[in-house]
């Protein structure tokens, strides 16, 4: 009996145990969701304040009463997520981060922000107002602590006249219209009244057909590169903008050395020069440009004009005339060498007989040549003979007899 009692009192304690662990694990866990799914939003419909901001609202979900629920929303193919307890929410959209011209939002209702149910999710499909404008390189450059100079190649010329509004992202208020617009070659351009390195600077090029809307990226010109040389060593310098006193500047630097393949380094400076080692004997090509760090706001440059150091001096050529002369000299006294030696191969190197054979030559025909001289005769050398000639005379006139 006591055995029996001590055993149930185990089985209880085990299964106390077991549903605290349970309920504790379905409280903490992230997977968890209501057992009853939570009606949906209805009526989800969108309304563009401007030209950068939509509204997107719904309906109460049927049999809920505001403020007892939470609503999430999250654009398509990003995975932050949005609570918020209100109907409604308000982004603001750029036709250049619409792939394909349009954008698509999914709403549901959730018990409280913590939760990951999904199951009344509902998605609403959000359209541009009108196609887009074209336009290509834009660039916005600093001018001023407050002004820009805001350029673009117009991408349809049918579509000009273009109007360029602007304001500060994330204030509704009305747009302002760019002043002093002009045509330049290739370039049609206006100028901002905007401080793009404190704001974000938000732009709407409208025409007739045609809407595209951007944030400006602000750009400044590539300032001057100034090169000094002190012994072995370059020294690069710059003037930094009037703006940003408190930031880092990096400056990417790229050169050719001595008609060499191009190398691009990165320098991070607060004003210093930036120094690098210097070949005298090289003429240097270099191009810079220049952007923050990452701890202040994004400005950039683009790459400035090349500025050029120091001349090619011709490479000391004694080194290339021994190394190519002295083996054609060589290559023609061996040539030479071979031929004389080949042609009088037979004064310079005669060809000396075997003795033995020397020997049984002389044995042999030294009998021969003894037996030729004994047994021949003398032969008297012939004298010459004096021809006589007789002429033969007519006449009778004594001639005297030759004896």
């Amino acid at each position: 009996m006591t055995v029996t009692a001590e055993f149930f009192t185990f089985l209880t304690f085990t299964a106390i145990i077991m549903a605290h662990h349970c309920k504790a694990g379905a409280i903490e866990s992230p997977l968890f969701v209501s057992r009853a799914a939570l009606p949906p939003p209805t009526g989800l419909s969108f309304e563009w304040v401007d030209a950068f901001t939509v509204n997107v609202s719904w309906k109460k979900p049927s049999g809920l009463q505001d403020g007892d629920v939470w609503y999430k929303y999250r654009l398509e193919h990003t995975k932050s997520d949005v609570c918020v307890k209100s109907r409604n929410f308000s982004e603001t959209l750029f036709t250049g981060e619409a792939g394909s011209g349009n954008w698509t939002y999914f709403v549901w209702t959730v018990e409280h922000c913590h939760s990951l149910d999904e199951r009344t999710k509902v998605s609403i499909f959000i359209q541009i107002p009108k196609a887009r404008a074209e336009m290509k390189d834009i660039k916005c450059i600093i001018t001023r602590t407050s002004e820009m100079n805001c350029s673009w190649i117009p991408g349809n010329p049918l579509n000009t006249p273009l109007k360029l509004s602007y304001r500060i992202c994330g204030l509704i208020k009305p747009l302002r219209e760019c002043h002093q617009p002009y045509v330049g070659a290739g370039r049609n351009g206006c100028y901002l009244t905007a401080d793009g390195v404190k704001n974000d600077i938000c732009v709407s090029s409208e025409t007739h057909t045609g809407l595209s809307t951007f944030q400006i990226a602000p750009m400044i010109d590539p300032p001057e590169l100034s090169i000094g040389e002190e012994g072995d060593e370059l020294k690069l310098s710059w003037v930094h903008p009037t703006f940003g006193e408190s930031c880092s500047w990096i400056y990417r630097v790229c050169y050719k050395k001595c008609n060499q393949s191009e190398k691009c380094d990165n320098h991070l400076t607060k004003g210093e020069p930036v120094v690098m080692p210097y070949d005298k004997s090289c003429r240097y090509e270099f191009s810079s440009s220049v952007k923050t760090d990452h701890y202040c706001k994004t400005v950039f440059s683009e790459r400035g004009k090349v500025v050029s150091y120091g001349t090619n001096e011709p490479a000391d050529k004694t080194l290339t005339v021994v190394a190519i002369v002295l083996p054609v000299i060589l290559s023609i006294c061996i040539f030479l060498s071979c031929y004389c030696f080949r042609r009088h191969s037979s004064i310079i190197c005669p060809v000396i007989p075997d003795p033995s054979a020397i020997f049984k030559e002389m044995m042999m025909n030294g009998n021969k040549e003894l037996k030729t001289k004994a047994g021949s005769l003398y032969t008297p050398v012939p004298e010459p003979i004096e021809s006589c000639k007789v002429n033969v005379v007519t006449d009778n006139i004594a001639v005297p007899l030759i004896s």
